[in-house]
């Protein structure tokens, strides 16, 4: 396979479960080599079916799956072996310790135990002190930790984190995304689904948006920011205005019912807010309109999310 072709091609991918439920609706999607890629969507988006499709979990009802290349309908065993899974939910003896958990994900896959590997990865994790302890001893945060050392212990090229940082407090979130940039640094190919959309923003190369079982959006991260992104502008006036001056009609604004605040929002693209922004302070210094604050805001890439799914329910 060619640097540049795709670490992961699925065409066509659907699955419809007993009962009528479609879950996926025809996925097309291409993740590159090396890049973090961010899948976002609501609860029962399909992000998890998706993922459980491409590791075996869950059988397509119709779409084909390329990883490395290799057709995982015909070999599937192969590419298996270089793909790894954090799930959601803790699917781990609670009984075991660490080690011979980790341990025992090692030699899952066909790798030959490498006992300074496992070392090294839970060194990595914060984990090197905890590998006697038994998993239920372990805190929520710690729990999720040893399912990413699960996950690394095969060497996976690719690397699926789905809600990895579900139920983990803000401090130990900051230090995942540390592992997660580390991962990366290292060559390994990492798609990402998060309810925490700043993990997202903070981290993605690229980001695709699934709902209903079908791809709404794909795109680089700072492409889709700068072509969806808006600037919102809060003015806070020195007085009341009485009626909006015609001079202003030009520009995308609203007045608050006290008459106290004028509040901006356009302006697509980088820096075309913040520029029109500019020219609406001269428009009121023009027209004699004193003001004592000015709060701008550029949208965020959760603004761009909510904004896009709620055009799409409105369709």
């Amino acid at each position: 396979m060619a640097v540049s072709d795709p670490i992961l091609s699925i065409r066509g991918l659907a699955k419809t479960y007993r009962g009528g439920t479609r879950a996926l609706d025809g996925v097309d999607l291409d993740i590159r080599r090396g890049e973090i890629f961010a899948l976002l969507g609501p609860n029962g988006a399909g992000k998890t079916t998706l993922i459980g499709a491409v590791c075996g979990l869950v059988r397509p009802s119709a779409g084909s799956i390329h990883a490395f290349g290799l057709d995982l309908a015909r070999d599937w065993r192969a590419a298996r072996a270089r793909i790894g899974l954090v799930p959601q939910e803790l699917a781990t003896d609670m009984f075991e310790t660490v080690w011979r958990a980790v341990s025992y994900s090692q030699g899952l896959f066909g790798r030959r135990r490498d006992p300074e590997r496992l070392e090294a990865i839970l060194k990595a994790l914060s984990l090197w002190d905890k590998k006697d302890a038994q998993i239920r001893a372990l805190s929520g945060g710690m729990k999720r930790r040893v399912l990413i050392a699960k996950a690394l212990a095969h060497e996976p090229d690719l690397l699926f984190l789905d809600e990895p940082t579900a139920g983990v407090d803000v401090e130990l979130r900051k230090g995942m995304w540390e592992q997660i940039a580390a991962l990366k640094q290292r060559g390994v190919t990492i798609i990402l689904t998060t309810h925490y959309i700043e993990e997202a923003e903070l981290m993605a190369d690229r980001v695709g948006i699934i709902r209903g079982g079908r791809i709404l959006m794909v795109d680089d991260k700072e492409a889709m920011m700068e072509r969806l992104g808006t600037t919102e502008a809060v003015i806070d006036l020195a007085a009341p205005l009485a009626a909006m001056p015609a001079a202003l009609g030009r520009f995308h604004l609203e007045l608050s019912p006290d008459r106290t605040r004028l509040v901006y929002r356009g302006g697509t693209g980088a820096g075309g807010g913040r520029a029109e922004v500019a020219r609406l302070t001269q428009a009121l210094v023009q027209a004699g309109i004193a003001y004592v604050s000015l709060d701008i805001r550029d949208s965020s890439l959760e603004d761009i999310f909510v904004d896009l799914l709620g055009r799409e329910e409105a369709a």
